[in-house]
């Protein structure tokens, strides 16, 4: 099975998203701006979060209509129906199966993080 490296990321050892003959698969995306800061709302965070996996799906030559499966690490659980309201903008129809997690994240200014897994289409 031969893989394809979406994208990089300089001081850890791991690849932004990996493409099989079947399956993206993309690592935990967090809402930190280019500049490294982060928004200070969990939805502005998971706009940042979804927009940076939408773009690592497109390098694959897919969408967001291409996601099967979601985990969403948040902070504060108290903090879901905001997340939810702008996470369901990005998946309208048929939203993927996903796991909700409330956890510490590593990076203290991150309120969310999500990974996916997607259907491969080229």
């Amino acid at each position: 099975m031969s893989r394809i490296a979406i994208g990089t990321f300089a001081g850890l050892p791991l690849t932004p998203a990996i493409a099989t003959e079947q399956f993206v698969f993309v690592t935990g995306q967090v809402g930190s701006r280019p500049d490294g800061t982060y928004p200070d709302d969990i939805a502005e965070q998971t706009r940042v979060t979804l927009d940076k996996m939408a773009a690592l799906l497109d390098a694959a030559g897919g969408s967001m209509g291409d996601v099967v499966k979601t985990t969403v690490f948040i902070t504060d659980l108290a903090n879901f129906p905001a997340m939810n309201a702008v996470y369901t903008t990005y998946f309208p129809h048929e939203p993927p199966a996903r796991s909700t997690i409330g956890c510490k994240l590593v990076d203290a200014d991150a309120l969310v993080e999500i990974e996916a897994i997607a259907i491969r289409r080229s």
